[in-house]
């Protein structure tokens, strides 16, 4: 199923998108996803522009997850506030130095995560979607923390949709496309630590609840971009597009 969030004329609705790309309402889905079932249609069809998928309270980034790493896991807090939908402008900062679009998968949490293991994992995760981690890198040499580096307005643009079928042992396509043109290619599979085990490691330290969402990282998935820019970042079936300014 694909899950979104759309705003109509009568506010944010949860809907799924069907096989025509009509937006049908739906019952809530983490209450569904807590009693093992997949959510029943509300109401018919809505007309709307598609917001981001979820309202996460965390938004956890994983840290040295690719291939030139050697160091263990790690993670991060970014804030949600910054999390914006696919097709929204960005304006890129521009005292923060070079700007760099990050493609990453994103694990959206379906129910609290009270006794996650890397190999129940999947028990908890509502659904794959696909971010782009707009960072300031240059701000790193002050600012360890990622705080500066990831904290510009729009910098977690998320979506387009929730994909229920994409699991967590998947090794869906992942690119970062700059103007049209392939900037990255690469796959989920290339993480060196896998999906189950970040999530094992975040949950071992704070709660998650459903609607939070953690990024796994770039595994070679990233390029530097100048404002004018659109950037596409695809995972699996997921295409997720920020124009930038």
């Amino acid at each position: 199923m694909r899950i979104a969030r759309a705003t109509t004329p009568d506010g944010i609705v949860t809907v799924r998108i069907d096989d025509d790309g009509r937006l049908i309402p739906i019952e809530d889905p983490y209450a569904a996803f807590a009693e093992g079932n997949e959510p029943r249609d509300a109401a018919d069809r809505v007309a709307g522009d598609l917001a981001a998928p979820c309202e996460p309270m965390l938004v956890v980034g994983i840290a040295q997850n690719g291939p030139a790493h050697g160091s263990p896991v790690q993670a991060w807090l970014k804030s949600p506030r910054t999390v914006i939908a696919s097709g929204v402008a960005v304006r890129l900062r521009r005292d923060a130095g070079q700007t760099v679009a990050e493609a990453e998968v994103a694990v959206v949490i379906g129910r609290d995560t009270t006794g996650l293991t890397a190999e129940n994992a999947h028990e908890y995760v509502l659904g794959i979607t696909a971010v782009n981690d707009l960072s300031s890198p240059d701000r790193s040499a002050v600012d360890p923390r990622n705080f500066e580096s990831k904290s510009g307005e729009g910098y977690t643009p998320l979506g387009p949709w929730i994909d229920t079928e994409l699991s967590l042992d998947d090794d869906a396509a992942l690119a970062l496309h700059v103007d049209g043109v392939a900037r990255a290619e690469t796959s989920a599979g290339a993480l060196p630590i896998t999906p189950r085990a970040c999530l094992a490691y975040v949950a071992s330290w704070t709660r998650l609840g459903p609607g939070d969402v953690v990024m796994m990282g770039a595994p070679l998935s990233q390029a530097p971009i100048r404002a004018g820019e659109t950037v596409e970042v695809v995972v699996g079936d997921l295409r997720l597009s920020t124009p930038t300014l």
